[in-house]
């Protein structure tokens, strides 16, 4: 996996981060819709976490 594509990941990461922070913070929020950014930050991070094991490297957002 190239370097470009792991720093999307992180990108994508935090964004995903920023956006269930977002909802959370509404009057009502949408719980299904936070569920849901939550399974796919978590799948993300498991991107991550796997190529880095894969590479020797130790940094996981």
């Amino acid at each position: 996996m190239s370097s470009k594509h792991i720093e999307y990941l992180r990108r994508e990461h935090a964004r995903l981060d920023a956006e269930i922070d977002r909802e959370a913070r509404q009057c009502r929020p949408d719980e299904v819709l936070i569920a849901r950014l939550k399974k796919l930050k978590l799948a993300v991070k498991d991107q991550i976490a796997a190529w880095s094991s894969d590479t020797g490297g130790s940094r996981v957002a």
